[in-house]
């Protein structure tokens, strides 16, 4: 992030982070904050500015139809993207699939999209830390996603965090309600470590 830059992150709950959508400054209580606050903190000349406009229920073709508006029109320098663990759970929840298929269609569609003007696109993994048997059954689900994100960060060239990696590698040391007490959404602790994740690809390998 080089100075000035505009950060714009965007997805689903995990981003949101219970954000005040009427404050556009506002970055929710979440990794998106913790990144911003860090970064800023270390690097105060550098005048960089971060928003979010990550919305809690959202799957991937929601993301897409509101692209243009969210994410074209402020035409930020750095856009961050997590998406996807919705298109799994309301498969098992809801009964409303996203194939992979569909779920590559319009993930390719918004970073190609975005590859167009920012000059960084972030990639973030969908996670699950499963807690429950149910939960382990949607890796069957998951994953093909989560591969669907490595493809197209290899066809763009963007930046890949892989927090799904992150989070099963924790998981397995201090069980996985540490970091995630629902399976889905982290815990103070678990936005903490993502956003210091974000910060070292972004910083660092990017």
């Amino acid at each position: 992030m080089t100075a000035g830059s505009r950060v714009l992150f965007t997805g689903d709950s995990i981003t949101d982070a219970a954000r005040d959508r009427a404050n556009e400054r506002h970055l929710g209580g979440g990794y998106a904050m913790i990144a911003a606050a860090l970064h800023r903190a270390r690097h105060p000349e550098r005048g960089v500015t971060f928003g979010n406009r990550g919305i809690s229920g959202r799957r991937v073709r929601d993301l897409r139809a509101a692209w243009d508006e969210e994410t074209v029109a402020p035409r930020p320098d750095v856009v961050s993207v997590l998406i996807g663990v919705n298109d799994t759970m309301r498969r098992y929840r809801r009964g409303e699939p996203t194939t992979v298929e569909e779920f590559e269609r319009d993930y390719r569609d918004i970073v190609g999209r975005a590859a167009e003007f920012a000059g960084t696109v972030v990639l973030v993994e969908p996670f699950l830390t499963p807690v429950s048997e149910e939960q382990r059954a949607w890796r069957d689900d998951l994953d093909p996603k989560i591969a669907v994100v490595h493809k197209v960060a290899a066809d763009h060239a963007t930046l890949l965090v892989r927090a799904d990696t992150l989070f099963t590698a924790r998981a397995a040391t201090t069980g996985p309600e540490y970091w995630c007490p629902d399976g889905v959404h982290p815990t103070p602790a678990g936005h903490a470590l993502l956003a210091e994740e974000w910060l070292r690809v972004v910083e660092y390998d990017g």
